[in-house]
């Protein structure tokens, strides 16, 4: 399989954020008014303006010790992106994908009536998010327009630890292959997310609610978003994976 992809080692992660704020110089996104949740975690979510977050999650482990895990969440810019076919039944053209680079890009047709359809209905992992003035979906483009002229994305630029990696696809599964051993041998249970799926490909250490609910796809899900596109009657996450939980256990 040809394309780019990126590769992202979370042992190497300090939340510096540093690709979260290259991203907005890059993109020209301006910043949003927030206020302290009790979190170093900010903005608190993802939105049409915050294209990358890097999310911040304190867990306690057996031994009562508290662990940071940091999660610089985007678009995995999906091998076949549900988004691309749930959105084009709405808006044809929103949502492209580059024969080049494999990257998934919504455009400015990808507009749909403000609240008519949330994210979970479009993404496996919820990332794409809608602007509420205009009614137009946005999300990470890898940078498109830096790739095609052989620069690097901003947030790979940016990154001081090496925890961002991008280039030719076959080379970054490599990598992370080559990284995932090394790691296992302190961290056995380390894994690699979604690699089969995705060309974002996060080397975890920790299990998947360490870093965030929305770090692996539930492959019912992503299957169910394939073959059936959105479900307007069931705007809930918690609707749409009833329906289609439903759905498995009656065939």
């Amino acid at each position: 399989m040809n394309g780019k992809s990126f590769f992202v080692d979370l042992t190497l992660c300090t939340a510096c954020r540093g690709c979260q704020v290259a991203c907005k110089q890059w993109k020209k996104l301006p910043a949003e008014k927030t206020r302290n949740m009790g979190s170093h975690q900010n903005p608190q979510d993802l939105s049409s303006k915050t294209l990358r977050l890097v999310r911040f999650n304190e867990v306690q482990d057996d031994k009562n010790k508290l662990n940071w895990f940091f999660f610089p969440e985007q678009c995995r810019h999906c091998i076949e992106p549900p988004c691309k076919y749930t959105v084009n039944m709405y808006a044809p053209g929103g949502v492209i994908q580059d024969p080049e680079t494999g990257a998934v890009i919504m455009t400015d047709k990808a507009k749909t009536k403000v609240g008519k359809v949330e994210s979970w209905e479009l993404c496996p992992y919820n990332v794409p998010r809608q602007d509420p003035e205009t009614g137009i979906w946005n999300k990470c483009d890898m940078c498109i327009d830096r790739v095609q002229m052989g620069m690097l994305p901003a947030c790979v630029q940016s990154c001081p630890t090496g925890t961002m990696n991008f280039g030719d696809r076959e080379e970054m599964l490599d990598l992370a292959n080559k990284r995932l051993a090394a790691v296992k041998k302190t961290k056995p249970k380390a894994y690699l997310a979604d690699p089969e799926d995705v060309r974002v490909i996060y080397l975890c250490e920790s299990a998947p609610d360490s870093y965030h609910e929305n770090l692996l796809a539930s492959a019912d899900q992503r299957k169910t978003l394939m073959a059936n596109g959105p479900a307007p009657t069931k705007s809930s996450r918690r609707g749409f994976l009833t329906a289609a939980l439903g759905k498995n256990n009656k065939a």
